[in-house]
């Protein structure tokens, strides 16, 4: 069982910057991959930015030069520095944790908004 705790997000202005963290129980030992999802409304969930358990990442084309995923392992947390913040980014957050050998993401973090103002 791996359990997902956000914190962080809010609203800023167009440019402005907000980090998020997600801390999870257990160790990278249980964890293939730690993922930032955006969730607006109407919309489907998007991944915006992965985290694999070697430190590899991948971000969504809408976020890349502006978020960074990084982790910090002696914490079990996660992080999304989201810069350069665009109206579009504005939506709920989740990170989902997909557990070594399982092909999906099957814990999620409780969510958080962030809003984006122009």
């Amino acid at each position: 069982q791996v359990q997902l705790v956000q914190s962080g997000g809010g609203s800023v202005q167009t440019g402005g910057s907000l980090r998020l963290s997600c801390a999870h129980s257990g160790s990278w030992a249980l964890i293939n991959t730690l993922a930032w999802f955006r969730q607006a409304p109407g919309t489907e969930r998007n991944i915006v930015a992965i985290i694999n358990r070697s430190g590899g990442t991948y971000y969504g084309d809408s976020v890349k030069g502006r978020f960074t995923v990084s982790r910090d392992s002696a914490k079990n947390t996660v992080y999304l520095q989201m810069d350069s913040l665009r109206p579009e980014d504005t939506g709920v957050y989740l990170c989902g944790a997909q557990r070594v050998g399982r092909g999906s993401y099957e814990y999620w973090g409780q969510g958080t908004q962030v809003t984006v103002s122009s």
